[in-house]
């Protein structure tokens, strides 16, 4: 028995007491997801927008073209998955920004604002120059253009303000805009501050569309770092250290092999709030990099700090945050700081938002063991669009480059989610034993795993010396095949009794199988990209299961072979006030986005609040409002068809911060 699918929230005020949920194929598959990855052509007039279908793994390009309205978003919001609605309620950085604006737009003049969203900050400057001056609006993402324009219309704001659906280095002065501009107003930060573009934007801005040393809102921006030890992170990045302590005879990272798995090098974002209680500080905050935004950056940055450490402990990972200052005097300022940070009473704390939060950078392995009083080197690096981290820590003479030759030139990047629960014991033992079980009594079987999961196969070849192992690896593909080449030694088994499928295909045949039916059919299920969907968006295993149908043996084993829909009514106070239906943002109407952006609570009939995947320990403060309770089951054992639950929630609906948390309950066998 396993819960896998990510958990998924919907507000209470879109399901009565009574809660009915019919999912069909057909509704199952086309679920959507919308992915941000954008290709314009002629940029002010069409855009092509990815979608996935996350039942089959295929996606397609949808033309948005500029004279279409906003799709009808009764069922699906356009942009509820976004950060938009989540940034308008945050009211500190509203008054943040609008203080900082109007201290520093102060007479008429020419504003720039760079990926404008709503037109918000373009209107607090509008404003502040008594509608006299001249602002231009910049926001390349055809959608949210469209519902800029109906928010200036709204606020009767459409002559005072010039909106450019296009991105800011497709602008040409004379063309665009009519002269380069004295101000510039822009919010393109995200959590780690560069992720967005911050860089080549100011880059180009200041090369082509401002003029020389000009105001900014903005005015500067600070990172902030601290080491911290955290078994808790620790068991997110480092499987070879967790492996070490479970004894199942399974090696997804063998001995000498530590770099084989391991999480992308990058920063994660993450409410680090929530696991307080699971991190010890071992430094106090240092200062990492200051961006100015007055001035050009550099692209590339390097930067040490000497950093004294507060208490005995083993480095595992640096908490980072930002701290912007808006205006030049430096009295309004903006931080993302975790609240255990003693900031400054002129920066103080802002409410609960998912749009910022902090960042975790994991150094690899068991972490650097430190003493009170010692100091260590920590060495920071920026690019345009991202910043690294690394320790003076001497490479141990186990080192796996000197183990193992053939594995040094590969490495499988997972996420740490996946790492977490590939080294959970619990999970692996429920697992082993499943498989275990499975094979008992079935000679040379034929097990197919239909999914990315690498510890199942490894598992099903170990187990039965007689078994035949056919993984498809749909997301992984070669990666798998040579993951496999790499750990075949260590887990007791040879390749040719496992197979890769080499070629994407529709569907297996009995020609793949060389003329034998499958006995097993098995599945996590895991496939590699496509975590952070909506639960039933995660039933692609029951979709492959149909189409091997024709290749089954009659006494075919499906493993797992049920999901369960579970739910559980949920107050949720922080995430509701960031989803919540916006009226009057500093003094300017934004009704007319609350059904496009996803919002939460009072929609006009029929709208209903969105279905939004949510890990839920990361949404703030969290409070139970009923038991569990079981909506419908999906039967594995059998081809995909329709299926429906009705459940009654008790003593619930009545609180104004209702949720209902969803997820699905996985039944091995």
């Amino acid at each position: 028995m396993n819960s896998l699918f990510p958990k998924t929230l919907i507000p209470s005020t879109s399901l009565s007491s009574s809660t009915r949920l019919t999912l069909t194929p057909n509704s199952l598959r086309h679920f959507k997801l919308h992915l941000p990855r954008l290709m314009s052509s002629d940029s002010s007039h069409r855009l092509f927008q990815l979608k996935l279908d996350p039942l089959t793994g295929n996606s397609e390009w949808v033309v948005i073209e500029d004279n279409d309205d906003l799709p009808d978003c009764s069922k699906e919001p356009l942009l509820a998955t976004t950060s938009y609605l989540d940034m308008l309620n945050d009211s500190f950085r509203n008054k943040a920004f609008r203080s900082g604006i109007e201290r520093t737009v102060t007479k008429p003049c020419h504003v720039l604002d760079i990926g404008a969203g709503t037109g918000l900050l373009s209107m607090m400057a509008a404003r502040a120059m008594g509608l006299n001056g001249t602002v231009t609006a910049c926001e390349s993402y055809l959608p949210m253009a469209k519902l800029m324009r109906k928010v200036l219309h709204r606020n009767s704001m459409g002559k005072a303000i010039s909106l450019i659906n296009k991105r800011s280095d497709e602008l040409e002065v004379g063309v665009d805009i009519p002269s380069r501009a004295d101000v510039l107003v822009s919010e393109i930060l995200d959590s780690e501050l560069l992720g967005e573009g911050l860089i080549p934007t100011l880059q180009h801005a200041h090369d082509k569309l401002l003029v020389e040393n000009p105001l900014t809102v903005p005015f500067r921006a600070v990172t902030y770092g601290q080491l911290v030890e955290s078994t808790y992170l620790w068991k997110l990045h480092d499987l070879s250290g967790i492996e070490a302590k479970v004894s199942d005879g399974i090696h997804l990272v063998p001995t000498g092999s530590d770099s084989i798995i391991h999480v992308k090098s990058r920063q994660y974002p993450m409410h680090c709030d929530a696991i307080r209680e699971e991190i010890k500080p071992l430094s106090e905050p240092f200062k990492i990099f200051e961006f100015d935004f007055w001035k050009r950056p550099e692209s590339n940055g390097e930067t040490k700090v000497q950093v004294q450490v507060i208490d005995d402990g083993n480095i595992h990972a640096v908490v980072s945050w930002w701290v912007l200052q808006l205006d030049r005097e430096g009295t309004v300022f903006y931080s993302t700081a975790p609240r255990w940070i003693n900031s400054p009473a002129n920066i103080g704390y802002r409410d609960w938002c998912d749009h910022w939060k902090q960042c975790v950078w994991f150094f690899r392995g068991k972490g650097m063991s430190v003493s009170q009083g010692e100091e260590v080197l920590l060495e920071a690096t920026h690019t345009e669009t991202s910043v690294s981290y690394n320790l003076n820590v001497q490479v141990p003479k186990t080192d796996t480059r000197q183990h193992d030759h053939n594995i040094r030139d590969f490495q499988l990047l997972l996420s740490p989610e996946r790492i977490a629960i590939y080294g959970d014991s619990k999970w692996r033992s429920s697992v082993l034993a499943a498989v275990r079980n499975a094979l008992q009594g079935r000679v040379n079987p034929l097990c197919v795993v239909v999914d990315d999961s690498i510890f199942l196969t490894l598992l099903a070849a170990n187990l039965s010396k007689t078994s035949h192992v056919l993984s498809l690896f749909p997301g992984l593909r070669e990666k798998g095949a040579q993951y496999l080449e790499n750990v075949v030694k260590a887990n007791s088994f040879s390749m040719d009794r496992v197979e890769v499928r080499e070629k994407r295909k529709p569907c297996l045949t009995l020609h793949d199988t060389h003329g034998k039916k499958v006995d097993m059919l098995i599945g996590e299920p895991y496939y590699y990209a496509n975590e952070g969907m909506l639960p039933w968006q995660n039933l692609r295993f029951w979709k492959d299961r149909t189409l091997l149908d024709p290749i089954l043996s009659e006494d075919a084993l499906i493993m797992p072979c049920k999901g369960i829909l579970k739910a559980c009514a949920m107050s949720l106070p922080d995430l509701w006030s960031s989803r919540c239906c916006l009226g009057d943002v500093e003094g300017f109407d934004h009704s007319i986005v609350n059904t496009t952006l996803g919002a939460c609570g009072e929609l006009p009939a029929p709208k209903e609040g969105p279905f939004l995947p949510f890990s839920i320990w990361q949404c703030g403060e969290i409070k139970e409002l009923s038991e569990i309770f079981t909506i419908l089951e999906f039967d594995f054992s059998k081809p995909i068809s329709s299926c429906h639950g009705t459940a009654q929630v008790v003593h619930a609906m009545d609180l104004f911060y209702g949720w209902i948390g969803l997820w699905i309950q996985i039944i091995l066998l």
